[in-house]
């Protein structure tokens, strides 16, 4: 027999066969786009430490919502940075509020779109804590949750596809899927960020968002980036209280995580490919060091081999563009 014995190459030696043979298909259909809202009306407020990413009005939110979904993009993930901020939330309790407003425009709109939106009380907070701060500076959780699930009725109510609370407190999907469904939205799934690390990625974010903690940081509630065997048990937990979609956040420096979360559950994974991420590429790509689009199809299959069925991206409407040519 020649040497070699084994010959991989043979199905590498053309685009066709490369196609043919590949075991990971990024598609549009895995891909979610996340939106931040603002109050008034005709604003487009780029985010500086986020190229091509804008902090948007209801109505540039519907335009920016429907071109997503002309390209074939199947659901957005909506923020809300309301201009009134207070120790309780008071912006995210609002059942006519901004997140609220955003949800039903999207949903009048773009009827085919799924909406989730996000649950949290970090955006509406003057401390920026995404959970009640008791006086010492601590965050009360069971108070905490009980306003959370408030907040994923207003949204549901609205017309919310699916709630995805982010807030990392113990106990809030067990909460928001008995009100949930004692309220007449049984039908509602909800999207547990249930392995949330207390990243240095989620920079750029905060500015969108508007939810920079005031004083502190969320270590005590997001998971030390050290911890594997952690995420598992809160993912666990949250799949016994209700969740139907759990989510690794954020996805690139986890993809570890991302494939033992995979093997251990039955329901749908999602990974966050946080505003860190895209910023760092973006800010290579424009000093011509790597080449944006290769970059981003090339982490964006990786994040989707390490188990992920379904992506949150900021490239979302370029990527599902590009796939399909």
């Amino acid at each position: 027999m020649g040497f070699p014995l084994h010959r991989p190459r043979r199905t590498r030696q053309s685009d066709a066969w490369r196609r043919m043979v590949r075991e990971t298909r990024l598609t549009p259909e895995a891909l979610i786009y996340p939106l931040f809202a603002v109050p008034g009306r005709g604003v487009r407020h780029a985010v500086a430490s986020m190229p091509g990413v804008s902090q948007l009005s209801v109505d540039e939110l519907v335009k920016d919502a429907k071109a997503a979904a002309a390209a074939g993009v199947p659901a957005v993930l909506l923020f809300a940075a309301p201009a009134q901020k207070d120790a309780r939330a008071s912006a995210a309790l609002d059942a006519k509020g901004l997140a609220a407003q955003a949800i039903t425009a999207v949903k009048d709109a773009c009827p085919q779109l799924l909406v989730w939106a996000d649950v949290c009380l970090c955006g509406a907070t003057d401390h920026g804590h995404c959970g009640h701060v008791l006086p010492a500076g601590s965050i009360d959780n069971d108070s905490s949750v009980e306003t959370l699930a408030q907040v994923a009725l207003n949204y549901a109510r609205a017309g919310a596809d699916a709630v995805a609370p982010s807030d990392m407190m113990d106990g809030r999907v067990l909460v928001m899927r008995q009100l949930l469904d004692r309220e007449g939205h049984a039908s509602t799934p909800i999207v547990s960020y249930a392995a949330k690390y207390a990243s240095s990625f989620y920079g750029p974010f905060r500015e969108a968002a508007e939810s920079a903690p005031a004083f502190g940081d969320r270590r005590s509630y997001q998971m030390d980036p050290a911890n594997a065997r952690e995420a598992l048990r809160e993912v666990l937990a949250d799949v016994e209280e209700g969740a139907d979609l759990v989510m690794v956040k954020p996805a690139g420096p986890y993809l570890d995580i991302i494939r033992q979360v995979r093997d251990a559950v039955r329901v749908p994974v999602v990974a966050y490919q946080v505003s860190g991420e895209f910023s760092v590429i973006k800010a290579a790509a424009e000093r011509g060091w790597i080449d944006e689009r290769a970059a981003v199809l090339e982490t964006l299959t990786g994040i989707q081999r390490a188990g992920a069925d379904l992506i949150i991206t900021y490239w979302a409407p370029d990527v599902a563009r590009w796939l399909r040519g």
